[in-house]
């Protein structure tokens, strides 16, 4: 696939960044910091208001969604650029251009304490709380799901980040969570299941307290990938992200169904421990990748920058080993070598500069919805400074098609989300939960 630079002049509208490329710390969101620590055991209530997964229905508010893609090797805000047909998605429709589609947002929910995650599940939505809180949204109206603010650390880029349901959740119950521990600050990965209690998988030092990235979500393959950031502070000062060793700066993959707490998969590039990195490492050269997403067998990956640069990346699942050159490499530039060899590396497909209040990417998904007909395989991304939404679409030459989307800006934008029948809602910190509805 063609890797293209996509430039993107004026992406928005909102406040500068701090220094270090990350978000303010009172706005309490995405870059991610970790590093590898031992494993422990916790316990905390699960409300008994929650449905079970023999109990969800599908009632409750029909979503929307939008997602979009863009190919340009320059493109300003509001600007499209269509250079061929749109790529194949698992619609009967065809896809319309974007520049011919309106797009809003609708208000789902509000109150939320600092929304971060939103996941569709059994017909009921699920909305992360970053203070600890996981709540439901369903036919039988809004609900606690689960409540461990006993056993986070809620604050700045720490809290509960991350949750992903075992793809057989409908029979055996158990879903996952990331989130920053009371005390340690350490990012702790955990099973819980439905009417049974929880355990920890895995618990990774956190040097610093941001960059604790937090998106956790299971692949086609059926394993669990797991992103984590540098180690925090900036310009990479713990030297995590060219040492596929540590766990920090790189997206893990573990097999939640074997082994005890988990197993290695076999296809991970150093699953027998013979090379030179973690078992539990799938690629690495990460910064605070805080958001992921999987469309089919493509990783689409927003990780933040520091200085100049957001980016996405795009890569196949039965890739493996890659380094994305974190922190040799920031955008497409070098960055802490002026002699760098950005080819030495897998470059991102799409780059923004900070420009236009620009400082954060939050990563987003591809629009796979019927609500929107003519939306469809577009990827959707956004920023959380400026709060721009923008997306693209994507085709074995790579990413084309770019559009920004004014309607829909969303300042504080914490993360997008999915429901099963694939229609896109954004969080924020001003405590909303949207769709993107078309109109």
């Amino acid at each position: 696939m063609r890797r293209l630079i996509l430039i993107i002049a004026a992406l928005l509208t909102a406040t500068a960044c701090a220094g270090d490329g990350s978000p303010p710390v009172s706005s309490e969101i995405p870059p991610s910091t970790l590093s590898v620590g031992a494993t422990s055991t916790t316990t905390g209530p699960m409300t008994t208001s929650a449905p079970s997964p023999a109990e969800a229905t599908t009632t409750g508010p029909a979503p929307s969604t939008t997602t979009s893609q863009g190919h340009t090797t320059t493109a300003s805000t509001s600007t499209t650029t269509t250079t061929r047909a749109p790529a194949t998605t698992t619609s009967t429709v065809v896809p319309q251009p974007l520049a011919n589609l309106t797009l809003s947002r609708e208000l789902v929910a509000t109150g939320f304490e600092q929304p971060v995650f939103a996941t569709g599940e059994g017909g009921r939505l699920y909305v992360v709380d970053q203070v600890g809180r996981i709540e439901v949204l369903g036919g039988a109206g809004r609900s606690v799901f689960l409540d461990i603010t006993d056993r986070v650390s809620f604050g700045g880029e720490r809290g509960l980040l991350g949750l992903a349901f075992h793809p057989d959740f409908d029979q055996n119950g158990r879903f996952f969570v990331d989130y920053t521990g009371r005390g340690d600050g350490h990012t702790v990965i955990e099973e819980h299941t439905v009417g049974g209690g929880d355990r920890v998988l895995l618990t990774i030092s956190q040097p610093a307290a941001n960059h604790n990235a937090g998106m956790i979500a299971f692949g086609p393959d059926g394993y669990l990938y797991i992103a984590l950031g540098d180690g925090g502070g900036a310009d990479d000062r713990y030297g995590n992200g060219q040492d596929p060793a540590t766990l920090l700066g790189t997206i893990l993959r573990i097999d939640v169904d074997s082994g005890d707490p988990y197993g290695i998969p076999p296809e991970n590039p150093w699953a027998d421990g013979s090379g030179p990195g973690a078992p539990e490492v799938w690629i690495y050269g990460l910064r605070n990748p805080w958001r992921f997403s999987f469309d089919g067998d493509d990783l689409f990956i927003g990780d933040v920058g520091q200085n100049e640069w957001e980016e996405v990346s795009i890569v196949n699942r039965l890739s493996r080993g890659l380094n994305l050159g974190w922190p040799i490499i920031e955008g497409n530039s070098c960055f802490a070598l002026s002699d760098c060899n950005p080819g030495a590396f897998t470059l991102p497909a799409l780059v923004y500069p900070h420009q236009g209040g620009a400082c954060s990417i939050t990563g987003g998904y591809v629009y796979r919805g019927s609500a929107i007909p003519g939306l469809g395989s577009a990827y959707f991304y956004g920023d959380f400074c400026s709060g721009a939404i923008s997306s693209f679409r994507l085709d074995g030459e790579g990413p084309y098609e770019l559009r920004d989307w004014p309607s829909l800006s969303t300042p504080g934008l914490t993360s997008f989300g999915v429901d099963e029948s694939g229609e896109m809602y954004m969080s924020s910190t001003d405590g909303n939960l949207y769709r993107i509805v078309e109109g």
